[in-house]
């Protein structure tokens, strides 16, 4: 008995779109349906909780060290420009598509299928180490305190990065509690957020406030220092635009104030995880522009500040390069508020790494919904209606990579996926107004297509200054989920299978 072989792919099969229709009726599906608590001073909260972690205790101090100068928070104001650009393409998107799964939801009822396969897998590998990394720095500041008061962990669960095998089990159990948490409601995550959020902002505002009586003049002369060229680097640490065009960035000057801007760049990664939380929105329309533009502007206002107090308060060129803002405090004898900085950094990580695992489950259960995953771990629990199979199986993994694995190297995969979903969202903005021009849309980006151009210029520039190793392992990892793709996720899509759109429910669609 003989069976004809499978077909192959056709173009359109790989590009097929999700109509948005489909996708806000499959949210009223009962099962697999979750439940809608956010506000929009919620979503805010998330966006301050994840973009605010470690960034603003270390990249302000080193940035103005090695790249800018006291003229750092220029090169935040600059970042904070290019991620505007990026917010803008996701705040018209998550108001117009209100469904979980963010840029992925979006690439796929814009671009395609096998393009939103692409950006959703690489989402789930950007979480999962971004919450890895975090923990396990929060990790190093639960021990640092420890220390601090007389106390350390023995050498076999204190994760040391020393000869011989440890494991990591601070940041292993606070993967496993933050999992908990998440699994038990998103009104749950919504307050231990708001209490985690008001003390690492309290701290913030003290060391602002606190900073302003150490400032000197003097050490604001020069603003811009002199440009310094930069050696080149070889192989694989070589920046992809040195290997591509020769061109090496400088140092200082005017120059250095963009090189910076590429480095502290990754200290606003997160706010696209609040489009995640769409489908759990009471209004989506109104609040999602809201939660997202609003924690981006105020953590850039935060970061612009902390960097004028730090430069001020000690010459950049003394500044430290582990813990500057903390070092800051001690160099003028002020050595209590370095104590509020390590509190503030405990709070901001514990926040940052729970806001990821969120984001993450929601995406696997955006893209098992739809069928290119097992369509178990779509399924909600009848009482939190919450993803529980998908949190569960997810905190696991992320836990393992917390406990056992050392995550430093691979931490610059989770900028160059956050880059490619900005350049991904950024592009289906223009492609959603040129195909559905009726959709109704509360918010709209201004200047399209030209702010979205710019936006995917933008990330394309920060990109190509990653190194050649970075671009090495990303290449691998969507090969790896292209293989995942045309094994399981194309034969068992829901929009291929249906081949029809069912209507949506009288009322939700604007």
């Amino acid at each position: 008995m003989s069976t004809s072989p499978r077909p192959s792919p056709t173009l359109s099969q790989l590009v097929r779109t999700k109509p948005v229709e489909q996708s806000i009726a499959d949210t009223h599906e009962p099962e697999h349906a979750l439940r809608r608590t956010l506000s929009a001073l919620d979503l805010t909260v998330f966006g301050v909780g994840v973009i605010i972690g470690t960034g603003i205790f270390v990249l302000t101090g080193t940035a103005a060290k090695n790249t800018a100068g006291p003229a750092v928070a220029l090169s935040f104001a600059a970042a904070g420009v290019v991620c505007a650009l990026a917010a803008l393409c996701y705040a018209e998107l998550a108001s117009t598509v209100p469904v979980a799964g963010s840029a992925y939801t979006f690439a796929y009822t814009t671009i395609g299928e096998l393009p939103a396969w692409i950006i959703g897998w690489d989402l789930v590998l950007e979480l999962a180490l971004g919450a890895a990394v975090v923990s396990v720095g929060w990790s190093g500041y639960v021990q640092s305190l420890l220390d601090s008061a007389g106390w350390a962990l023995p050498y076999a669960i204190s994760g040391a990065d020393t000869d011989g095998w440890s494991f990591n089990l601070p940041a292993a159990l606070l993967v496993l509690l933050l999992t908990a948490v998440i699994l038990l409601g998103m009104h749950l995550s919504a307050e231990v957020t708001r209490v985690i959020v008001a003390i690492k902002v309290t701290a913030v505002l003290i060391v602002i406030v606190a900073g302003l009586f150490y400032v000197k003049a003097d050490n604001y002369t020069p603003f811009i220092p002199d440009a310094v060229p930069v050696g080149h680097e070889s192989g694989g640490k070589a920046p992809l635009i040195q290997v591509l065009f020769g061109y090496t960035p400088s140092d200082f000057g005017v120059m250095g104030i963009f090189t910076a801007a590429a480095v502290v760049f990754f200290a606003f990664i997160g706010f696209d995880i609040v489009a995640t939380t769409a489908e759990e929105t009471r209004n989506p329309q109104r609040d999602m522009p809201r939660g997202i533009l609003g924690s981006l502007f105020i953590c850039t206002v935060l970061y612009m500040a902390v960097s004028v107090v730090v430069t001020g308060m000690q010459k950049y060129t003394e500044l430290s390069s582990d813990a500057p803002l903390s070092d800051a405090f001690k160099s003028v004898g002020a050595d209590v508020f370095a104590d509020i900085i390590d509190v503030g950094a405990v709070a901001g990580l514990t926040s940052v790494t729970m806001i990821m695992l969120m984001g993450q489950s929601r995406v696997f259960f955006a893209m098992s919904r739809d069928g290119l995953l097992p369509r178990v771990f779509s399924t909600v629990h009848p009482r939190f209606k919450t993803p529980y199979r998908a949190v569960l199986m997810l905190g696991l993994v992320v836990t393992v990579l917390a406990g056992l694995i050392p995550l430093e190297e691979l931490a610059e995969l989770v900028n160059i996926g956050t880059l490619f979903a900005f350049v991904v969202v950024s592009i289906g903005v223009v492609v959603l107004r040129r195909t559905r021009p009726d959709l109704p849309r509360s918010f709209r980006c201004p200047w399209v297509p030209v702010l979205p151009v710019l936006s995917v210029a933008a990330c394309l520039w920060l990109m190509l200054n990653l190194p050649v190793q970075t671009w090495w392992r990303f290449g691998a990892w969507l090969a790896a989920g292209l293989l995942v793709y045309f094994l399981y996720g194309r034969g068992h899509s829901r929009i291929g299978r249906r081949g029809t759109v069912a209507p949506p429910p009288a009322g939700t669609v604007r």
